[in-house]
């Protein structure tokens, strides 16, 4: 009987543990289903996480593209300028251009042109305004700890104002690039730079406007200035215009005044054009410039009305260049170009100085109205022969003697020119071509009265002139009669 009863216990037991086990199985089995079903089959979990990502994107679109978000892409924020006074003050340098004065009694009596400069890199790449620099065969740079420095010519860009030199030194104190397209009209910045030679003077004040065309270049360049009202005086221009973090958004350039003096205006090169330029100048001596075979106007009133366009504001294309870029990515004349690359052109300096940003080759989303309808197109910008090609021409030995770079003319501006002839593109300070006084933009015709109808026959031609007197004539676009220059071919 007690072995009968410990039989039934011992049964008993297992049962228990049986059903228990079930019991655990079961809960397991209806939590993993209960997760299946929510993961995979629940419709209102589904509907949930699809309403979640679409609010996810409204929101990221809010921020990225919404006007109402702007104050959150301040490239600075207004503060003190303790911090970013001292991190500039060591990287602007001044710098004295020495040249030779033709209209003075000895040939041998030097003047100098003197202005400011920025450390950009911190083996002694700096950049000033080729004004600065401009028929200087000497050029010295003074550092902020009075170190003297006798600088290489990279490189210059008349178009831009903009220049290039190196001195040989190491671990120099340099500035950053920011962002000047971030810029905000009423934002605080600050120039910095050695006006009447007072070195490493600084000068606060805000962007007062963006995009600005005052004519100093006089057509011949690409505007699209800052303006601000810090006080900027001769000395300055080279020198640094910065934000409240110690970043470098511009080139301190020009003043507007009649009296030669700070009168309220300074206009200051956006750093994100010169970056373009600067870049360029240290790869290949020279700006490749991107063309999109168009003329263009600023929208007025009554262009606005004719058009039916809903603001005064955007790029309208005069005329359109046959197999330019613009014609083969299906632009048209009378269309008004309202943005390039997602940044909004409304004016045509704006509109230069995108374009200036990018190389031949480069590809460009535009956005721009035809019929009061708002389309889209992709243009690849051309260099001024009309292909992608990069640009190098004059490269040879006897061009970098004389310091010339040159190119062929393309075929509407040899339309325009009505003759045969090379383009000087630019001249190096200091050179052969440079004490002849020519400037960039001359149009070389003819060498000791032999016809140029190319840069190779110009070659051929001082090839054939070394140790020998040589005349070159031609002239300038827009300027009247024609201007002979003479220098001796180096053997």
């Amino acid at each position: 009987m007690q072995i009968f009863n410990k039989c039934i216990i011992r049964k008993l037991n297992n049962n228990r543990y049986n059903i228990i086990l079930i019991l655990v199985i079961s809960s397991a089995l209806s939590c993993m289903a209960i997760v299946i079903y929510d993961q995979f089959f629940n419709p209102w979990l589904k509907f949930y996480n699809d309403k979640k990502a679409e609010a996810y994107a409204v929101a990221e679109r809010e921020v990225l593209f919404s006007d109402r978000f702007n104050h959150l892409f301040k490239s600075s924020v207004p503060t003190d300028f303790v911090y970013a006074a001292e991190v500039s003050r060591k990287a602007v340098v001044f710098i004295k251009a020495s040249y030779q004065n033709p209209d003075a009694a000895e040939n041998n009596l030097l003047n100098a042109n003197s202005g400011s400069g920025v450390i950009i890199s911190n083996d002694g790449y700096i950049v000033t305004n080729h004004h600065v620099i401009k028929d200087g065969f000497r050029v010295e740079v003074t550092l902020n700890d009075n170190r003297v420095y006798q600088a290489k010519l990279i490189g210059a860009d008349p178009s831009t104002d903009l220049a290039l030199i190196k001195i040989e030194s190491n671990n120099l104190d340099f500035l950053v690039f920011g962002n000047s397209d971030s810029l905000l009209i009423g934002e605080w910045v600050m120039a910095v730079g050695n006006p009447f030679r007072l070195q490493s003077t600084v000068t606060a004040g805000i962007v007062s406007a963006k995009g600005r065309n005052i004519n100093l270049l006089e057509n011949q360049g690409i505007e699209s200035f800052i303006q601000t009202d810090a006080a900027v005086n001769p000395g300055n221009s080279g020198g640094a215009l910065i934000n409240t973090k110690g970043d470098l958004v511009g080139i301190c350039t020009a003043i507007l005044s009649n009296s030669g003096r700070y009168e309220g205006f300074s206009f200051a090169i956006p750093i994100n054009l010169a970056k373009k330029v600067l870049a360029d100048l240290k790869e290949f001596g020279a700006v490749q410039r991107g063309w999109l075979g168009v003329e263009i106007e600023n929208v007025d009133n009554a262009k606005a009305m004719e058009l039916g366009l809903k603001e005064v504001s955007g790029i309208l294309l005069a005329s359109v260049f046959k197999n330019g870029g613009a014609d083969e990515a299906g632009l048209k004349t009378n269309d008004v170009i309202l943005s390039v690359n997602n940044v909004k052109t409304s004016t045509t300096a704006e509109f230069m100085e995108q374009l200036a940003k990018f190389r031949p080759g480069d590809l460009l989303d535009i956005i721009f109205i035809r019929g009061q309808k708002v389309m889209a197109s992709k243009a690849t910008l051309r260099n001024q022969l009309n292909s992608t090609d990069l640009i190098a021409s004059g490269e040879h030995e006897i061009f970098k003697k004389l310091g010339l770079e040159l190119r062929n003319p393309d075929q509407y501006e040899k339309a325009m020119m009505a003759s045969q002839g090379v383009m000087v593109v630019s001249i190096k300070n200091g050179s052969i071509i440079a004490n002849t006084k020519m400037e960039p933009g001359y149009i070389i015709t003819r060498i000791n009265n032999k016809e140029v109808t190319s840069v190779s026959v110009l070659l051929r031609q001082l090839e054939s002139l070394k140790g020998k007197t040589v005349i070159l004539e031609g002239f300038y676009p827009k300027v009247k009669g024609e201007f002979p220059y003479t220098f001796e071919m180096p053997n």
